[in-house]
């Protein structure tokens, strides 16, 4: 990677971009971008960006804490080079510059209608199986940081896999997947609405809140 990228990301995308954080539990807000930036994503703890000359590359911007990112840069060095990440090309004191995956994440695609093949359930679920096996936990995995193209799978954001404990938003997904979506909505693609899969998304986190205190309450 050429110097004078850093150098065009230090002096102009992280003192000119303008980034805020309102909620916990909500993506982080772009307020600014510099001339020649585009934002290609944003989640709860940082945004990514991409800049014209370079459509290869993406910069992750962390807006929360550095120690975050560090152990993001781990994560990806335990990855290596592996067909459904994307992986580390260079560290930075706020944020990651990584290899850009190409594509439309599944809450995308099913907010579009576009059909979501098996094969890209398989590939994730197979990316998700070698990441346990470099030591990692795979966490915090759903529609929003996972990806298609060509009718592969990729995953987006691994910036949890060093978590303890189980999270079964992924099993949830790929049941719902198998019982409900092949059999109805993949064989008569339909547009769901945002305001309705943002429906769906805040029930399920309602309906595993009170699971998990119904649970701890009968120990």
């Amino acid at each position: 990677m050429k110097k004078n990228f850093i150098h065009l990301i230090e002096t102009e995308l992280l003192k000119k971009v303008v980034l805020k954080r309102e909620k916990v539990h909500n993506p982080v807000v772009v307020e600014r971008i510099p001339l020649g930036w585009k934002c290609v994503g944003v989640g709860n703890y940082a945004a990514v960006f991409m800049y014209n000359t370079e459509p290869d590359l993406v910069v992750k911007v962390n807006i929360v804490d550095k120690e975050n990112l560090k152990e993001e840069a781990e994560i990806y060095r335990r990855l290596g080079e592996h067909p459904s990440y994307s992986h580390l090309v260079y560290e930075g004191a706020n944020y990651l510059v990584l290899k850009r995956l190409k594509g439309i994440t599944l809450y995308n695609a099913f907010a579009k209608g576009i059909r979501i093949p098996e094969q890209v359930i398989e590939d994730i679920n197979e990316a998700l199986e070698y990441a346990k096996t470099c030591g990692l936990n795979p966490y915090d995995i759903h529609g929003k940081n996972v990806m298609m193209n060509d009718g592969r799978g990729y995953v987006v954001d691994v910036s949890d896999f060093l978590k303890q404990g189980k999270d079964e938003k992924w099993e949830d997904l790929v049941k719902a997947y198998y019982k409900i979506y092949l059999k109805t909505i993949y064989k008569y693609p339909v547009k769901i609405p945002f305001k309705a899969l943002d429906v769906v998304r805040h029930s399920y986190r309602f309906y595993k809140k009170i699971r998990r205190r119904l649970y701890w309450q009968g120990q």
